[in-house]
């Protein structure tokens, strides 16, 4: 697992950001004295998915896009990690719906009728996680129409399990991103640490907003800690 992932106030970047993602503080650190990058990467993720699934007020969280500003940001890592703490979090079934490269919109022929369940057709990797190529979902329905095949494969996810993490595609390049965050339960936007301007981070969360999608949050990615080692001892 990547040490540089961390979740951000969504204050520290972008401003407006109603709902905010916390940097879970490691007190591990405390008690055995010695600062361990990847078992503070493994908290953050834990606590994010904490925060977003289970502490988010009146309104349940099943389905979250987690989609990069930019292109050049790889969220497939995050989107697992977070599957595989939340499959440990929970006893219900959990779906990870991976993007493959130059995937977009899911098209299908095949009847309706002779659609066998998505788990049949995914890969199970723990008890209670499966993983969806999104490819798999276009099986889901015969409509044309990005929209309408969303729809029809959300509502099958839903009938099959209980949280769904989607790696969406980038926000700030493509109209699919506002149409999950719109028809799931939020979307969480990826930063880079080191190349997502404040600016574009703002356009792309108006953008966002503007379309009616829920922004559950920010997470900086690859980022680096310019703090020496010994100073995070003593946190």
């Amino acid at each position: 697992m990547s040490a540089n992932v961390d979740v951000l106030r969504a204050s520290d970047l972008v401003e407006a950001v109603k709902e905010e993602v916390k940097t879970p503080q490691p007190k591990a650190a405390r008690k055995i004295g010695h600062w361990n990058p990847e078992d503070f990467a493994c908290e953050q993720i834990r606590g994010l998915v904490r925060r977003v699934f289970f502490l988010n007020g009146r309104t349940p969280v099943k389905q979250v896009v987690f989609s990069p500003a930019e292109q050049y940001i790889d969220v497939s890592h995050i989107c697992s990690q977070v599957a595989q703490a939340l499959s440990l979090e929970t006893r219900s079934p959990v779906a990870l719906i991976d993007r493959e490269e130059g995937a977009s919109e899911i098209t299908s022929s095949r009847p309706r009728s002779a659609v066998p369940s998505i788990q049949s057709r995914s890969t199970q990797i723990a008890v209670n996680l499966w993983r969806v190529p999104i490819s798999k979902l276009g099986e889901c329905s015969r409509d044309s129409g990005m929209g309408i095949h969303w729809l029809s494969c959300l509502a099958e996810l839903r009938n099959e399990f209980e949280y769904v993490v989607i790696q969406g595609p980038a926000a700030g390049t493509s109209s699919e991103a506002a149409l999950l965050g719109q028809l799931t339960d939020g979307i969480i936007l990826v930063l880079g640490a080191h190349r997502t301007r404040r600016a574009t981070a703002l356009k792309i969360k108006e953008s966002l907003e503007g379309a009616q999608s829920r922004i559950l949050g920010t997470v900086l990615s690859e980022r680096t800690f310019p703090i020496p080692e010994r100073i995070y001892r003593r946190l």
